[in-house]
């Protein structure tokens, strides 16, 4: 990895005239605080030399400006919500944080768009959609504590993917600060273009290595006004995954399914203090459906109680505010069972997801480590998270590495990715060498090198050029 010059004096006077001195950090503090993000091992915790707080467009190309001119590595953060060392400074140098540029600028409902600075909150922004009767469609589950311009730097999926798509199938453009400072706006309100590269969307799940994101303009779509949250319980996991090619084969469109294991379940429900059916044995399938007719929401209501009960559900029932919770909190719940884990994101063709589960997590029976299986089942996207039981530590690495190792070659076989939605970061940036067609691989390196010369915008992630 390349080696960059050290954050000095001189470095740290330029930047408080370029942001004000308040919004130039260098406390132990606070430096400490940006050390990592949602990562808990302190193996890839890396410090800053200095955190800055810029509050508009020009301070962050100023920023962009001072580092390259002394060749200081700069680390882009939004809410800091990132599994996959993201928002980790692995170079040192210069982090840089949105949060200040958290204003909605504009919001026309008669033309259905929103043109929103990087800082704001993801939940802001689907509340005040709502308030005028539309919807913005990006749903992380990390939406309540997530910003935009973080989700727009990961493309990031969530919830209501597999009917809306992802955070890019909702963008109508971007602002964009470049690696070497520049300004510019990449796309345009427009329902189709065909004017050159599409740019915007290169920008979109380049984790903050090609550009930093400062504002977008976001479609909104009128808001169905009719819908049913339904939960299938079934205490044979294979006939829970095998409920979702069953779902999308039978035209239902939903907006979510969601799949837990019974490890998740049960995690899940410990930490929020409820207990929901077959809590001791049953997976659990969530279905959304939305629609904006009555008669047709009860026509798929019924549908879908039959697709269950014939795909052998030992429950079906109505998914409420407490379910939800539960999905909710599932990270957050195997936390509780081990302060060691790891989460992968993996994605596959979406009719191969039940056959995709089942084969990895026969494999995962080899190991010492405990699994629980999360998956957005609609769209093909599938979490594994790995929690570190009674093991030593050696074993703990070794044994990751091999489930790894066997988890990426199933999934690039069958035509899948190693991520579907939290990015590669630093955590993955070997594998991805590894996996990735290298034709593909030298591409991106490519594109990098060109907008990045020297290689000082969020270095460690995704690819390593050198």
């Amino acid at each position: 990895m390349k080696k960059y010059n050290p954050v000095t004096e001189e470095v740290i006077e330029e930047l408080r005239a370029a942001l004000g001195a308040e919004y130039v950090r260098v406390d132990a503090g606070t430096l400490d605080r940006y050390k990592t993000d949602e990562e808990p091992d302190p193996h890839y915790h890396h410090l800053p030399e200095v955190v800055v707080l810029p509050g508009s467009t020009e301070e962050v190309a100023a920023v962009m400006k001072i580092a390259n001119k002394y060749l200081v590595p700069v680390t882009p953060r939004g809410g800091g919500t990132s599994v996959s060392c993201g928002a980790v400074p692995v170079c040192g140098g210069i982090v840089l944080l949105i949060e200040r540029m958290n204003k909605i600028i504009e919001l026309d409902a008669d033309a259905m768009y929103m043109t929103v600075q990087a800082g704001v909150l993801t939940k802001e922004i689907q509340m005040r959609a709502n308030e005028v009767g539309l919807l913005y469609a990006g749903d992380p589950c990390s939406a309540e504590s997530c910003l935009i311009g973080g989700n727009l730097a990961t493309n990031a999926g969530g919830n209501k993917a597999v009917r809306y798509g992802t955070t890019r199938h909702q963008v109508y453009s971007l602002e964009v600060v470049t690696p070497t400072g520049e300004i510019t706006t990449l796309g345009g309100r427009l329902k189709k273009c065909s004017t050159g590269y599409c740019l915007e969307q290169l920008m979109m799940g380049s984790e903050g290595t090609l550009g930093i994101i400062t504002g977008a303009t976001l479609k909104l779509l009128p808001l169905c006004p009719y819908r049913v949250d339904i939960f299938a319980v079934f205490t044979d996991v294979n006939k829970a995954v095998n409920l979702v090619p069953m779902l999308i084969k039978a035209g239902l469109n939903p907006t979510s399914v969601e799949f837990m294991d019974n490890a998740f379940v049960r995690a899940a429900c410990d930490y929020s203090d409820i207990r929901l059916p077959h809590y001791e044995d049953g997976s659990y399938v969530i279905v959304t459906v939305e629609t904006y007719n009555e008669d047709e929401l009860d026509s798929k209501m019924e549908k879908l109680d039959e697709i269950c009960n014939e795909a052998g559900a030992d429950y079906v029932g109505e998914a409420d505010e407490r379910v939800w919770t539960v999905r909710r909190n599932c990270l957050e719940g195997s936390k509780a069972l081990s302060k060691v884990s790891t989460s992968d994101d993996l994605v596959v063709p979406q009719n191969l997801i039940a056959t995709t589960i089942s084969a990895l997590c026969e494999e995962a029976k080899k190991f010492h480590f405990k699994v629980c299986t999360l998956a957005h089942a609609g769209d093909g996207n599938l979490h594994f998270n790995m929690l570190k039981m009674d093991m030593s530590d050696e074993l703990w690495e070794k044994e990751v590495k091999e489930f790894h190792a066997i988890c990426y070659k199933y999934i690039y076989s069958v035509g899948g990715r190693m991520s579907g939605e939290h990015g590669i970061g630093f955590k993955h940036v070997y594998d991805l060498e590894k996996y990735c067609d290298p034709v593909e691989l030298q591409i991106m390196k490519s594109i990098k090198k060109a907008l990045d010369p020297n290689l000082i915008l969020n270095p460690g992630k995704l690819i390593d050029v050198e």
